[in-house]
């Protein structure tokens, strides 16, 4: 066959791949060597989901999710339950990735998700109406558009709200009564006995909302619903060698299959997480007290830099990282909507960084980048 007429296979053409078809192998693995009980509804036994989150040597299963590895225990003890999972935590530390995984293990299936917007409605947490079959034929299952919620109770799956607090508190409520009496009426069906006016939530059937702490105050959540959830705090990570480890694997990740190589030192990795870590967490390495960022320095964010500033010098440079680059990608981070970051990153420069940079070659190099493009005195 010409190759000019081949069409793209999907699952190598996409950016991104859902988790249960991205580790599609491991879930496999996992399910076939599972001998443990699983709950009504659920794909994988709950040592099984854990297995599939924190890794497994002996299957050949990767750990995905790194952190508080009793976080995962607790998150999936709640999923059995009758309460839903509420997942906050600052930005960027993969609340989003953990309810997706949850959702791929349990369910197999991480699609059924609801964003949180301010123009979220009702109809997107319960259903709307295909309206020329409305008109045509009246109400009916026909006509009727599912929402991810509906389909997750009809199917007994994890559904996903991501970013619960930014919908307006009247929408936000209209959960509170599904996931009290699990199910959902559908008043416009009531007529017609076949159809049925009400729908089940079947067993396994729950909800991951997620929410920043940062979005606090935005629209602040009822005390009806609060009660509703089970709140996990997913918290940045703290130990260094371990943010180093998973940059390096995610860049790895990310550069898999790549034509041109990148050369990505493990030291120049340290580097960026030594800088996120301190100006996330307002102290250097040391102990010295310093002032920390409004910008969000999390993991995730750090991995952005990483992947930025390892493609410029894939294409740009000489295919290898370096301190330069770190420090002109890292501009992206800073440079936003605080006039206040750039003097406290400035001033971290000068100092912190300059000091470095008289015992250590690399951070001089990140200290000179930065002084010749951010007019570091």
């Amino acid at each position: 066959m010409n190759q000019k007429n081949e069409k793209p296979d999907p699952s190598t053409a996409a950016v991104r791949l859902p988790p249960e078809v991205r580790h599609a192998d491991e879930l496999a693995r996992l399910a076939a060597a599972d001998k443990d009980a699983r709950p009504t509804g659920w794909k994988l036994s709950p040592r099984a989901v854990r297995r599939f989150i924190l890794g497994d040597d002996a299957l050949k299963v990767t750990r995905k999710f790194f952190g508080d590895d009793p976080l995962v225990d607790r998150c999936i003890v709640t999923l059995m339950g009758h309460q839903g999972l509420m997942l906050v935590g600052e930005p960027g530390t993969a609340k989003s990735l953990l309810s997706e995984l949850l959702s791929a293990a349990i369910s197999g299936d991480s699609g059924l998700t609801v964003q949180g917007t301010a123009g979220t409605t009702e109809d997107h947490i319960k259903y709307s109406w295909n309206y020329a079959l409305l008109l045509a034929e009246g109400p009916s299952q026909k006509a009727l558009v599912p929402s991810p919620i509906y389909q997750a109770m009809q199917r007994g799956q994890i559904v996903r709200f991501e970013e619960i607090t930014r919908c307006p508190p009247e929408i936000q409520d209209v959960l509170i009564s599904l996931m009290s009496d699990k199910q959902l009426m559908v008043p416009e069906l009531a007529r017609d006995e076949k159809e049925g006016a009400r729908l089940f939530a079947q067993r396994g059937f729950n909800i991951i909302a997620t929410a920043n702490l940062r979005d606090r105050g935005v629209h602040e959540m009822s005390s009806a619903l609060k009660r509703r959830f089970n709140f996990e705090t997913v918290r940045p990570i703290r130990d260094h060698a371990f943010e180093v480890e998973l940059v390096m694997q995610q860049l790895a990740r990310e550069f898999e299959g790549s034509v041109q190589p990148v050369n990505v030192p493990r030291d120049v990795v340290g580097l960026l997480v030594t800088t996120f870590q301190e100006l996330r967490s307002g102290q250097t390495q040391d102990g010295t007290a310093i002032k920390g960022l409004d910008a969000v320095m999390s993991t995730a964010e750090a991995v952005n830099v990483a992947y930025a500033a390892a493609l410029q010098a894939q294409y740009f440079n000489d295919g290898k990282l370096t301190p330069r680059e770190i420090a002109g990608q890292l501009q992206g981070v800073v440079l936003k909507d605080n006039a206040d970051d750039v003097k406290r990153v400035r001033h971290y420069f000068d100092t912190v960084v300059r000091e470095r940079g008289k015992r250590d070659g690399e951070w001089k190099t990140f200290h000179e980048a930065a002084r010749a493009l951010w007019q570091v005195s």
